[in-house]
Parts: structure tokens; C-alpha cells; sequence
């Protein structure tokens, strides 16, 4: 049998132990569902046609980014398999939500769980989905059937009536034949069942009719007695005892006889009660995050519209970013229930901490919450909610014994104007949040309209790269590095050189192609090292510095290998630098351990700004290590103490950015070695370096 919802992506595994895993998933599945519904397919067929929906569902875990899509359409296919009920539900939620779970071929996916969850609850709605238009076609062709036969009545009443009091009988919807005066003449057991009673032969129809609905009720009868179509439908409240109400449907068309006289009004109602719970709760699940029931990021953005119109002018709103700080450890540590708990504690605590202001708490997604506040004169400002919120998770909760305590980064968007759009007011706070977490955890980030101008402008630079490296208009320039005593040579560093900007090495590194260009590089420089030295011009030692994604590429060694024997260079005369920050990512120290170990001189760059940087250099084989300009503009009395940290452990230290005979001056009495900057030597082509250097 063919499966017309399988797709070209959802071909199943070609690992063989998997492949068995999944089958006999399916083969489970097929055998608890068929215990509980009747479809029209043999027991064969249901193992084949229930295996290649769980390949589509594997396939959709397997997909990054993660789309639940697949989960809708496959509940949207139980539905039309036959008679899939909610028992059938029940058990294939039940088997999917472990048996998913427990498939090795989904061991390395992270947040396996979230995503499981995710995918079931997106089942779920679209099986429901499916099954409440499948409840609505029912209906509909159970009133054209009813209508068909009253008609047929008028030509063969015997058999006609004998068909009616059939359909009427069995018929979940409420069948009342109602006289030209408004009275009930007859009525099916489902009617009585909608209002609470059965309604007494001679009642008038109109004491059924809720107060609010009188006037339509008669309006629409006074339709079908002119006669103006062939039935008319109108949504109707019902009188349901003393103090309920049951909103129905009611369709009325008009009965003759055998004369073809009007006779009777039939009038078939609806129950709309139990469908729009159905919609209402699916309504909810497409808002709301099945794991901390939070509206999700789609209702959020709905509700950024609404209030962006309504908040005062004087006040206006804020948006919080909110991410989650080392959850990723959690969850890899601990594994991804322990990482579920701790998320719903987090939902938890900001919806508390927010319950004061006017205030609306989202999950958007994995560790990631959005808070919009609607901004009052009792607000309590950015710096102390944020501070109240990390004070408030950095209380240890246990979680299976774990004690556990979070911080939260965000990006935060204050008083935006209120024509700006919602999709484009959540990108500057994630724009922001990005900023905030680029150097330290547990730091919120204010967005700037310059700082967006800028990203724009680095973010159409780094698009046209490629094809400007292509065409040659990227280039290597050399910049001198000398002692700072003695304003000797002590080496040459070679940068990427661009007329467009003069931050190519990282709009490369922010797009990936700093892995070829970064190779290129490093062979730029070493060949024209060797061309100088074999010339005799000069016999310096040469460095490339490194960029975060360049550290921690797995192919970083066989590159730099490459690279030396393609062109002769010694590896003692190369000098490395890695950005101190990147130690802490896996393959990182790796890295720079081997290359030491092939000879090449290390050296780390941005060194002195975080809590680990001087561990390192009692850990790594590092030579040298470089300041970054703000430290070495800023000439802090405190950075002697750096010098003389850093010389203890017998590495070279180096400031990058002198501009002026002061700072020169300033950093040679505090003890530093070498130095780089505009007032030691601007970056030239290879020319124009070598004749400044003779002259």
C-alpha cells in the first residue's frame, strides 16, 4: 500500500540496528492502536502505513532547525486512516512520547526531549484539527441528508417518513418539527439532551430561544415562512435550565404537503458547545508553550501589536531578550529532564517577579523568554529588574537532587516608537541580547539605533566578501612589531586588508569564510617571509592572529601543516595568536597545544580581561601574550601588576594599539615587552613595508 503523506526525506535510516528499532516501534504501535479503533486496513497494511509516518516523524527530529510540521500532518492522517478516535490518540501519544524517547539514533540530538514534546503536542492539534473538520463535514452532510428526506416526503410520505424517523432518531443533533404556528409538534431524544429536558409537544419554540437571540430567531424564521431560499441558518442561543445557556446552530427549512402546501418548519440544531471548547483549546495550543504553558513567541508578537498601540505615551514599553546562561551545560551534564524542570521553575519565577506590573511573560525557544511591560511611574527601571531577576534564579532549586541556580542575559528594547513593527521590535532585542552575551554571562545590553546601523553595514559588507576576495579587492598588509624599549624589529604581523572595512578578519569569521581565507592567509604570509628571507631582505619572525572560529576548527593543525611544507617556512619562525576568550571551547587547547608542539611560537590575544587568563599561561605553552587596545588606551596603575603577573610566569607580553610617544612611553615604564600600533608602524602591502622598514 502507497503512503501518499510519505516524504523524500523520511527514508529510514541506513543504520540496520535502527532500521529494527524503528520497525519494531511501528509494529507497536500498529498493535496497541488496533486494539482500540477499527480501520480499514489489514494488520500488514497498518504496520506499513504507521512505519512511514514514524520515518517522517524521525526525519523531522533529525532536521535542524527542528519544524514540528511534520507532527501536525501526521495527526492529520490518523484522522484519515478512518475511525482514529481519542483512545487511539491516547495510545499513540502514549507509545510515541516513549518510544521516540528511547530510539538510540536520537542519543546526540540536544533537547531530544523539548523537541519530542513539541512534535507530540503538534500531533495532537492537528489530529484534533483533522477531527474537528471531520465532525463539521459530518454534520453538514447529515443536515443535507435531513433536508433531502423531508423533501422526499412530500412525494412518498410512507417511505419518506419511515427514512426521517430513522436519521432523526439516531442523529446526535437536536430534530424539531415545529407548526406554522410556532409550536412543537414533534422532537428527537438529542434535543432534550442540548437543553437539558425534552421539550413538551405544544410548547411554542420560542420560550427555548435565549432573551439575546429572540430577535434573530424571528428574523430568521420569518425567512423560511416567505420562503426566500431553500433553508436558513442562523448561529442561536438556547434556554439550558434556569441558569445555562447552549449555543447552537439552528437550520429551519420549510415542509409541504401532499398538496404542496407549507405544512411544518424542520428545525435542526447544532450543538456548538463541545466544538467551541475543541477550538478554543486547540486555539490555546497554537499560542501557548506545551512545556511552561507560556503564551509562545507567535502570541507574543500578536500581543507586541496591541500593546505598542494602547502604552502610554509618557512611559511607553519594554521588551526583555531573556536567554539563559550555561543551560546547555545543564542539560548535557544532567540530561534534558533535569533542563525541562529547571525551565518550568524559570517560566515560573519571571511570571512571578512580573506579577506587579502590567506584563505579559513568553518562551520563544530552547532557554529563550521574551517579557514585554507596559512601562507605569511605579515601574521599577531596567538595571533593577534585571538585577532582580538574576538575584531571584541564583537561589539554588533542586531538581532530582541537583542544586541548581541560573543566570539570564538579555537584550532589552526601552520605549521603541510605537509605529515600529513587532517582528522588527524583537530583532533589536535580539539584537542587543547577542551584544549582552558577547563577552560575559549575567549582563543585559540596551539597544542603540547606531549600534543597529552598524550591524546593518557589517552585515551588507560581509555578504559581498566572497565576491570581493574573489576579484582580488581583499588583500594582506604588514605591520611591524617592535621591542618597546629600543623601537627594534621584533617581528612582522600580517593582516587581512580591505579598503571597505577594517574589520574583514571578523565579518569573515561572523560568516565561516575566515576558514579558506584565514589558509590563504597564513600561506600569503609564510611565502612572502620566505621571499624576503631567501632574498635577504629579512629575517624576522612572522605572525597570523587567529580568529575565534579559526581556533576551534577541527581541521586548524593540517591547515597550518599544509601551509608550511607548501612553502618551506620553519615552524619555530611562525607565530600563532588565539584570542585568550576561546580556551574554554572544546577543541580549542587542542589546537594550540599541537601547533606548539610542531614548533610554531603561541601567543594569546585579549589578554588580561577575564578571571582564567593568567591560569593559562601555567597551563598552555604560551610565549607571548597581547593587550587589547581599550586596556592599553585606558593605562591603568592596575596593569603594572599584569606585567609583572605575566613576566613571573616567563611570557613576553605585548600592546596592541599605540597610537602616541605618551602611551609608548607610559607602557615602557610599566615593564611591557613589545608593541603594535599607528605610532610604531601602519599596516603597508609587502612593498611599501619593506622600503619603510630600510628607510
Amino acid at each position: 500500500m502507497t503512503n501518499p503523506s510519505r516524504r523524500p526525506d523520511a527514508a529510514p535510516p541506513s543504520d540496520t540496528a535502527a532500521v529494527r528499532a524503528r520497525e519494531a516501534l511501528a509494529r507497536k504501535w500498529s498493535y496497541l492502536l488496533s486494539s482500540v479503533v477499527v480501520v480499514a486496513l489489514s494488520r500488514d497494511e497498518l504496520d506499513a502505513e504507521l512505519g512511514g509516518q514514524l520515518d517522517v516523524l524521525c526525519a523531522a527530529l533529525h532536521n535542524e532547525p527542528f519544524d514540528p510540521a511534520p507532527f501536525e500532518e501526521v495527526g492529520e492522517r490518523l484522522v484519515a486512516l478512518g475511525y482514529v478516535n481519542e483512545p487511539g490518540l491516547k495510545r499513540t501519544v502514549d507509545v510515541l512520547g516513549k518510544g521516540l524517547l528511547a530510539l538510540e539514533e536520537f542519543r546526540s540530538i540536544d533537547q531530544l526531549t523539548v523537541r519530542v514534546i513539541g512534535g507530540i503536542g503538534a500531533l495532537t492539534c492537528g489530529f484534533s484539527a483533522a477531527r474537528g473538520r471531520s465532525i463539521l463535514d459530518q454534520q453538514e452532510s447529515m443536515q443535507r441528508s435531513l433536508l433531502k428526506a423531508a423533501r422526499d416526503a412530500q412525494w412518498d410520505q410512507r417511505q419518506s417518513e419511515a427514512k426521517f424517523a430513522g436519521i432523526a432518531t439516531s442523529s446526535t443533533n437536536g430534530i424539531l418539527i415545529v407548526g406554522l404556528d410556532g409550536k412543537v409538534v414533534w422532537a428527537n431524544d438529542a434535543i432534550g439532551e442540548i437543553i437539558g429536558r425534552p421539550p413538551e409537544p405544544g410548547v411554542r419554540l420560542m420560550e427555548l430561544i435565549a432573551p439575546n437571540s429572540i430577535v434573530a430567531f424571528r428574523e430568521m424564521m420569518e425567512k423560511v415562512l416567505a420562503e426566500r431560499d431553500d433553508f436558513e441558518r442562523e448561529p442561536i442561543q438556547l434556554l439550558r435550565g434556569e441558569d445555562d445557556l447552549a449555543k447552537v446552530t439552528l437550520t429551519a427549512s420549510l415542509l409541504r404537503d401532499g398538496d404542496n402546501k407549507a405544512s411544518h418548519v424542520l428545525v435542526v440544531a447544532d450543538d456548538d458547545t463541545e466544538l467551541s471548547l475543541l477550538q478554543g483549546e486547540l486555539r490555546r495550543q497554537s499560542l501557548h508553550d506545551v512545556l511552561t504553558g507560556l503564551p509562545n513567541r507567535q502570541f507574543f508578537t500578536t500581543h507586541l501589536e496591541t500593546v505598542l498601540r494602547r502604552a502610554d505615551p509618557a512611559f511607553g514599553i519594554t521588551v526583555f531578550h531573556l536567554d539563559l546562561d550555561a543551560f546547555g551545560l545543564v542539560c548535557n551534564s544532567l540530561g534534558g529532564r533535569v533542563g525541562e524542570k529547571l525551565l518550568q521553575h524559570v517560566a515560573r519565577r519571571l511570571r512571578a517577579l512580573t506579577s506587579r506590573e502590567r506584563a505579559m511573560v513568553a518562551r520563544f525557544d530552547g532557554d529563550e523568554f521574551g517579557i514585554v511591560v507596559e512601562n507605569s511611574v511605579a515601574t521599577p527601571n531596567i538595571a533593577t529588574m534585571m538585577a532582580t531577576i538574576n538575584a531571584d534564579l541564583a537561589e539554588p532549586i533542586f531538581v532530582d537532587d541537583h542544586g541548581l541556580a541560573v543566570s539570564v542575559s538579555a537584550g532589552v528594547v526601552h520605549q521603541p516608537s510605537p509605529d515600529v513593527d513587532p517582528i522588527e521590535l524583537l530583532r533589536m532585542a535580539d539584537l542587543a541580547l547577542r551584544q549582552a552575551k558577547k563577552d560575559q554571562r549575567g549582563q543585559w545590553e540596551l539597544f542603540h539605533g547606531n549600534q543597529d546601523t552598524e550591524v546593518r553595514r557589517d552585515h551588507a559588507l560581509a555578504v559581498v566578501m566572497p565576491g570581493a576576495w574573489e576579484q582580488g579587492d581583499i588583500g594582506v598588509t604588514y605591520q611591524p612589531v617592535r621591542v618597546l624599549a629600543t623601537g627594534e624589529l621584533a617581528g612582522v604581523e600580517a593582516v587581512l586588508h580591505w579598503d571597505l572595512s577594517d574589520r574583514c578578519a571578523a565579518l569573515a569569521d561572523a560568516t565561516g569564510l575566515i576558514l579558506p581565507m584565514g589558509e590563504w592567509l597564513i600561506r600569503i604570509a609564510a611565502g612572502q617571509a620566505q621571499w624576503w628571507r631567501q632574498r635577504g631582505e629579512l629575517d624576522a619572525q612572522f605572525g597570523v592572529r587567529l580568529t575565534r572560529h579559526q581556533s576551534t576548527d577541527a581541521d586548524l593543525v593540517s591547515r597550518v601543516a599544509k601551509v608550511l611544507e607548501e612553502t618551506g617556512m620553519p615552524p619555530e619562525r611562525l607565530t600563532l595568536t588565539m584570542p585568550v576568550g576561546v580556551l574554554n571551547v572544546a577543541g580549542a587547547a587542542e589546537n594550540l597545544s599541537t601547533l606548539a608542539d610542531m614548533g610554531i611560537t603561541i601567543a594569546l590575544d585579549d589578554f588580561g580581561l577575564g578571571p582564567r587568563d593568567l591560569a593559562w599561561l601555567s597551563e598552555l605553552p604560551i610565549v607571548s601574550v597581547a593587550v587589547p587596545k581599550d586596556l592599553v588606551w585606558r593605562q591603568d596603575p592596575r596593569s603594572a601588576t599584569l606585567v609583572k603577573a605575566v613576566h613571573d610566569l616567563g611570557v613576553n607580553l605585548c600592546v596592541d594599539g599605540i597610537e602616541t610617544a605618551e602611551q609608548a612611553k607610559w607602557w615602557t615604564e610599566a615593564g611591557a615587552d613589545l608593541a603594535i600600533g599607528a605610532h610604531l608602524g601602519s599596516p603597508l602591502d609587502a612593498g611599501e613595508f619593506l622600503k619603510k622598514l630600510k628607510d
